[in-house]
């Protein structure tokens, strides 16, 4: 079903000639005086000669910017690319995060050569795998859906990193790593930009298996007869609006050696039109999107296993779509969640956060080190913190960490409270909970609801927990930027990813 899009990484340390390529791509940087061409594999007369032209050419080495030149003839290729990497000052090294932005801006950009060499300036092992991942997440795209090709690009096939980092084990990692995490991210957006029409509760469950497939995974799913049995009320009570039925799938990855536990759930509305509580007809159509959360932990612990990475993952995806119908769950109902605890649901369009406590339930009675939920929440999510930063709210002790890993990673994560004067808010008055409360600070409010749900470890006290809203940075409805394509980002798969390795580090 997920036709995923793959990029050949190699690297190159000798004569370009040597490996005939379509374009070499080179860096350029935005200096206070100017543009400033960056460290290159040019010969000092050709080197010198397009410095003086850059203001000439209209090159600022502004980030995404894309400049296309004749190739040289000490290059072996026709095309010469000039890649924006931002801001740079003298003594300054680029961050990995600069150098994964150009290297998939400029891949991105260059769809329809198969061959690029990126000789963009490489000091060690981590900056060539920031070019590579930049690279692998550069090159994708979604087409499965078009009649014809025609007038559409292909990707770049093969991308080969010009450095004079010697070969050797660590590099041979950072490179499958690299081509790993950008298949696991590329299989998350075309999940996300899957049309509602094809993608659903049973569908998705069968596109978990199937991406499964060559790993050592185990995929279990319950359907609506099972969920309903055993009192799965909330993807119930969301799912049962909807002719497609509900869905719950466990994705576990379970190494003889693992040395942490690890559950992930994740938000998978593959439709949401806000049930009865309907919402307005302008944009709706990205609430396609409104699955991302399941896609994003399913593909990283799919990564996780790709890694060999000694921890046992576990995804947990929360699947229903939430129409309205005679069926439907109404505002008033309430709803017996899985483990007992009843919700008044006051709204049906904050069904997101009713499938997910089911999902933390069951999570929390395999007693993980760490519980983490990843959902498209709120529209409060974009209100305080934009279309590209997610928030993240709970345990010190998990939310801390996934900052840093974020960081690491390259992607945009932002700690929020959890104000304990939000908790009155969800009080009911006919059942334990109500599904929404204070509407300013909503997506605390969510969390906050949400945490009632996380279960107690076997020492007696709360299992550690965050939550992360990527209501906005799922989902990109303007134009392309670095290598970020329209609609499905993945974003967050990278960030969960660096947390396991992370706190993996931290115990060895």
């Amino acid at each position: 079903m997920v036709k995923n899009t793959e990029i050949n990484l190699s690297t190159l340390a000798k004569d370009l000639k040597r490996t005939p390529s379509d374009a070499v791509v080179i860096g350029v940087g935005q200096g206070s005086d100017g543009p400033v061409l960056l460290e290159n594999p040019l010969t000092a007369k050709s080197a010198e000669a397009l410095t003086d032209s850059l203001k000439v050419l209209g090159v600022t080495g502004a980030a995404d910017q894309v400049v296309r030149l004749p190739g040289l003839p000490e290059t072996g290729s026709g095309v010469l690319v000039l890649a924006g990497v931002g801001k740079v000052a003298a003594g300054r090294p680029l961050t990995e995060e600069a150098l994964r932005r150009a290297a998939g801006s400029a891949v991105r950009q260059l769809s329809g050569l198969p061959t690029v060499v990126l000789a963009l300036p490489t000091a060690g092992v981590a900056d060539v795998a920031a070019v590579a991942e930049g690279a692998a997440l550069g090159a994708y795209s979604f087409t499965e859906y078009r009649s014809s090709n025609d007038g559409l690009k292909d990707p770049v096939r093969n991308a080969v990193i010009y450095t004079d980092v010697t070969a050797n084990d660590a590099l041979r990692s950072a490179l499958t790593r690299a081509g790993l995490i950008g298949k696991a991210v590329n299989a998350t957006r075309s999940l996300v930009n899957q049309p509602p029409s094809h993608l659903y509760p049973e569908s998705f469950a069968e596109a978990a298996k199937e991406l499964s497939k060559g790993l050592p995974i185990k995929v279990t799913v319950w359907d609506e007869k099972r969920l309903e049995k055993e009192g799965f009320g909330g993807i119930m009570g969301v799912g049962k609006g909807s002719t497609r039925q509900p869905r719950l799938v466990k994705v576990e990855y379970a190494p003889a050696k693992a040395t942490a536990k690890i559950a992930l759930v994740g938000k998978g509305i593959t439709f949401d039109t806000g049930g009865i509580s309907i919402k307005p007809a302008l944009g709706m159509g990205d609430m396609k999107s409104d699955m991302a959360g399941a896609a994003v932990v399913l593909n990283t612990v799919l990564a996780i296993a790709g890694l060999g990475l000694p921890v046992k993952a576990t995804a947990w995806l929360c699947i229903a779509e939430n129409m309205p119908s005679g069926a439907a769950s109404r505002p008033a109902d309430v709803l017996t969640m899985f483990g007992g605890k009843t919700v008044e649901v006051l709204n049906t369009d904050a069904e997101g956060r009713l499938v997910m406590a089911d999902g933390i339930v069951a999570a929390s009675l395999e007693y993980p080190d760490a519980i983490i939920d990843v959902a498209t929440l709120t529209g409060a999510q974009l209100i305080a913190l934009g279309n590209r930063t997610a928030g993240v709210m709970g345990s010190d002790s998990v939310t801390g960490p996934l900052k840093a890993a974020a960081d690491r990673a390259g992607e945009l994560v932002w700690p929020m409270p959890l104000p304990e004067e939000l908790r009155p808010s969800i009080d009911s008055q006919v059942a334990d909970l109500a599904n929404i409360g204070e509407r300013h600070g909503g997506m605390m409010t969510a969390a906050v609801f949400l945490r009632e749900f996380v279960g107690k470890g076997k020492d007696g006290e709360q299992i550690p927990w965050a939550h992360i809203d990527i209501a906005g940075p799922s989902f990109n409805n303007g134009s392309p930027y670095g290598y970020t394509h329209k609609q499905g980002t993945g974003c967050t798969v990278r960030t969960l990813v660096a947390y396991v390795e992370d706190i993996l580090a931290a115990a060895a």
